[in-house]
């Protein structure tokens, strides 16, 4: 017999196998000796009261039923000589489209516009140290594209688009923690997503695949509706069964190439605000009531929303123990995000906290059709910009001069490596969103007692949420709705967003391929 169930477990013995196995039995009403063996299904911490304990859904097995072993295996094929598949971009909507492109008999043929994770931290160093900003390597392009180089989180509200447990699996084949196939919010680490991107490449390349770095495309040639060929920067042209278009959220010279070309594109809704920076500690102590070095508990996290005025003001990308990072692709514009190793374990927290945009915001913009939200996000990237001393230090502000539209004086040390510079962001967002975040600070101290705080620095600007372009494809086929062999995928194309999503889109769009008739 199996029985799912949930208990609640201690802290101090969430490790402790004998003591799980006796809980789950005493729920269900069996001796211990009749149990075969307690899997973890889920693991999550509550915190709500002055108790805490650890949320875990188990699955018990007894009598004559056993777990199967716990970590799936994977049947990659020999695809060296099989049809070619032509794949723009090495995020996790490209990757995995590659893995079950290989699975189904498929050859990837990956071009990717940045550098292999090696050479492409060396540009991020340099990004950091000298202000140099490479634009094909940096901190959006390059082997994993964006979600190398952020905290790796895998949560996502998108189960009914595919099998999530699928994409944790093969993280876990190529070198993520089994933690991950259990945590309520499971997460991997920069540190460690590095390693994971040069095993799953090594898959590719081993099972027949190619691998292409430094191949930036920059033109389809299409012949009756079709693409014929892909052109790269260097007039190399690539030829398959499709191209499946995996370029990211940053790839403003794909949307503009497309755009040029009339290949149908439309704005998209996307989030734009800032980077909040808080000390870690003191979101420990407001979420674990100060336990959290008591019961060992990892750096706690938050997740906060609320409306104001019928827009969303929300989190996004929250990132524990966490550093910000220059997130910007091209020169003369200030991008920043959160990164965080697997640790967790620097002195601050930082998120991103984010106003909903949409075409009625941006109406200023509307001649480019298209492309509006694009030049609404571009013009403020640009504004953020010091152009004075062409550097990246980043604008900023404390929390509470910014509700009060004041210049902070002083500014707080702060993760972010190329510095700080005291800026009137209140005056440099637009109205509506100044506004919004001001009122959302004051109601998100509500919910997380001590958000709102003078310790707290605002650094802006936070503007690479989702993309603000969608590539506009069928619902069933998941063709471009005029390209044939075109299939638009992941966050870039505007279905998806974050790691584990863009890697299920990765994964429907390479079962659609595999089924595609002749073209």
């Amino acid at each position: 017999m199996i029985n799912e169930i949930n208990i609640n477990i201690p802290p101090e013995l969430v490790n402790n196998y004998d003591e799980i196995k006796l809980s789950a039995g005493k729920s269900i009403g069996i001796k211990t000796s009749d149990i075969n063996d307690v899997r973890i299904l889920r693991r999550s911490i509550d915190a709500r009261g002055r108790k805490i304990s650890y949320q875990l859904k188990v699955a018990v097995y007894s009598g004559n039923d056993f777990p199967e072993k716990s970590i799936k295996t994977f049947d990659f094929k020999n695809v060296a000589n099989a049809t070619p598949v032509i794949i723009v971009g090495a995020g996790p909507a490209g990757l995995f489209a590659a893995l079950k492109l290989i699975q189904n008999g498929l050859k990837p043929i990956i071009l990717e516009r940045g550098k292999d994770i090696h050479q492409r931290k060396l540009d991020i160093a340099q990004l950091n140290r000298s202000n140099i900003v490479n634009e094909d390597s940096n901190y959006c392009f390059g082997e994993g594209g964006a979600g190398t180089f952020s905290d790796g989180k895998l949560f996502t509200r998108s189960t009914k688009r595919g099998n999530v447990n699928e994409i944790l699996e093969l993280l876990v084949m190529h070198g993520a923690s089994k933690d991950i196939l259990v945590d309520a919010h499971p997460h991997i680490g920069t540190d460690k997503l590095s390693t994971i991107m040069e095993n799953i490449r090594n898959t590719i390349t081993s099972h027949g695949g190619e691998y292409l770095f430094n191949t930036k495309v920059c033109d389809f040639i299409i012949k009756n509706n079709i693409i014929d060929k892909v052109i790269d920067q260097n007039g190399n042209s690539f030829s398959g069964k499709a191209v499946i278009l995996a370029t990211g959220h940053s790839a403003n010279d794909i949307y503009e190439f497309l755009n040029d070309k009339k290949i149908k594109i439309e704005a998209k809704d996307f989030a734009l605000g800032v980077r909040v920076e808080h000390y870690q500690k003191l979101i420990d102590d407001v979420q674990y009531h100060g336990l959290r070095e008591k019961y060992n508990l990892p750096p706690a996290t938050y997740s906060l929303v609320t409306q104001v005025d019928g827009k969303g003001v929300f989190s996004f990308c929250m990132c524990p123990g966490g550093i910000i990072v220059p997130a910007m692709t091209n020169k003369g514009e200030l991008v920043v995000n959160g990164m965080s190793n697997s640790s967790r374990s620097g002195k601050f927290a930082n998120s991103g906290i984010v106003v909903s945009v949409d075409g009625n915001d941006t109406v200023e913009f509307s001649k480019f059709g298209a492309l509006q939200n694009l030049r609404f996000r571009q013009d403020l990237e640009s504004r953020f910009f010091d152009h004075r001393g062409n550097t990246l230090q980043a604008p900023a502000q404390r929390m509470t001069d910014f509700t009060k539209n004041i210049i902070s004086t002083e500014l707080r040390k702060s993760s972010y490596v190329p510095g700080l510079i005291s800026a009137p962001i209140q005056i440099m967002l637009p109205n509506f969103i100044s506004n919004r975040l001001k009122r959302a600070f004051v109601d998100f101290d509500k919910k997380l007692r001590g958000f709102y705080t003078g310790d707290a620095l605002l650094i802006g600007l936070e503007s690479r949420t989702s993309s603000p372009v969608r590539i506009v494809r069928d619902r069933e086929t998941f063709q471009h709705v005029e390209i044939k062999n075109l299939y638009p995928c992941g966050e870039g194309a505007g279905y998806a967003g974050g790691i584990v999503s863009s890697a299920i889109d990765g994964v429907s769009v390479a079962e659609k391929v595999t089924g595609m008739g002749d073209v």
